[in-house]
Order: C-alpha cells, then sequence, then structure tokens
C-alpha cells in the first residue's frame, strides 16, 4: 500500500484532479467559439503533456472574425459538427502532442466538457486511460464507446472557481 496522495481537504492543498480540471478552464479561455468554450489537458504521471482549446486552424480566420457559421445554418448542438471552422479542444490536444512528438499513450484527459463520438474515438486510439470532464455533454454513444474500449469515464464535479482576470487567473 502507498503513502496517501498529497492533496484534498485534509490536507488543505488542490487535489491533483481538481489541480488538473481548474487548468482546463483557464486553457478555455484562449477559445474562440462563439458557441463554448472547452479546454483539455492530456496528463501523465502528474505532468501535462499537452493543452488544447477549442478554435479554428492555426493561420485561419475564427469565428470572432467571422461569425459562427451553425450559428447562421441554425445548427442545433451536437449535430453537423464538419460545418464548424474549429477543432475541438481534444483534436488540438491529440494534435498538439503530435506535433511535438509526445506519446498520449496511457494518459489521462481532462476537459472542460464531455467529449463527442469523433473526438471519443481519437482518444481511444491514441491510448488514453482516462476522461474526466466537468460539463455534461448529451452523447450516449461516445460514453459507450469509452466504455467498451476500457477508458475510465469520470463526470468530476468542479470543487475549485477559477476567475479569470486580466492579468492572471485567480482561485
Amino acid at each position: 500500500m502507498g503513502l496517501p496522495e498529497p492533496g484534498g481537504p485534509k490536507s488543505g492543498r488542490m487535489s491533483w484532479p481538481d489541480y488538473f480540471m481548474s487548468i482546463t478552464s483557464l486553457v478555455a479561455e484562449r477559445s474562440t467559439c462563439l458557441r463554448r468554450k472547452v479546454g483539455a489537458v492530456a496528463v501523465k504521471n502528474k505532468r501535462i503533456l499537452a493543452t488544447g482549446y477549442n478554435g479554428a486552424p492555426a493561420g485561419m480566420a475564427d469565428c470572432l472574425e467571422t461569425g459562427c457559421m451553425r450559428e447562421r445554418l441554425g445548427v442545433k448542438s451536437g449535430e453537423r459538427h464538419e460545418l464548424c471552422r474549429g477543432l475541438h479542444a481534444e483534436q488540438n490536444v491529440i494534435i498538439q502532442a503530435a506535433v511535438h512528438g509526445i506519446s498520449l499513450y496511457g494518459a489521462d484527459l481532462y476537459c472542460t466538457h464531455q467529449p463527442c463520438l469523433i473526438c471519443s474515438k481519437m482518444l481511444i486510439n491514441c491510448g488514453i486511460r482516462a476522461v474526466y470532464f466537468a460539463n455534461p455533454y448529451p452523447d450516449e454513444t461516445a460514453e459507450r464507446f469509452l466504455t467498451e474500449a476500457g477508458v475510465r469515464y469520470l463526470h468530476l464535479e468542479p470543487t475549485v472557481k477559477v476567475n479569470i482576470c486580466m492579468d492572471h487567473a485567480v482561485v
């Protein structure tokens, strides 16, 4: 039996899951999506491997500049993802890790929102071992795929509120 994990209510320190989930909220602040700000962080052995937020591909105009195509077309949330200019936060985590030669195999993913089916399939193929999310998203198929693939899948209620200020984050 190992030593107790540092952090948590008894120690007065933030737990590791709360720490990483709080960081996802800060990462989400870089989002250029007009509908939903999403942030994701890949973690292994308590070390951040890559981060991602939702937005247009590098070098392209984003929705802050062009407006939201899906909004203009009246597309409901969770439908017709191919019409969006942006990539999902989870996709950007995978891309950033690949660009920098970092394996995500055996890593955990913390995300502000429950991953969609497309992202879930990508995370499964990357070898992500667990997905933790703060905000549920109605995609039962994604949940079923992750469960079938043996990926731990857990809704974490945020216990720490991160206030974003002009110059820094205040916990």
